[in-house]
């Protein structure tokens, strides 16, 4: 599996990176974690705002910081 937090590095950005490591430890799961921050890459995914959270290729938020336990939801619904 591969995620990616899209964003410029600010303190949502961070969060969202700390939350995903959280998330993937309760789900017992790896993955490549890939941060962003590059601003035509970013736009290159649709989103308007960030930070955002790519899953294998697929946006699955942007704009807030979903908690952990959303996280482990979105990535079990793909």
């Amino acid at each position: 599996m591969q995620i990616k937090v899209l964003g410029s590095g600010c303190k949502n950005c961070i969060n969202l990176e700390k939350n995903v490591r959280e998330a993937l430890s309760r789900m017992g799961a790896e993955a490549e974690i890939i941060k962003v921050t590059d601003y035509p890459d970013i736009m290159s995914y649709g989103i308007m705002s960030t930070p955002g959270l790519v899953v294998d290729g697929e946006v699955v938020s942007y704009g807030r910081v979903p908690t952990p336990t959303q996280i482990v939801e979105l990535i079990q619904a793909r």
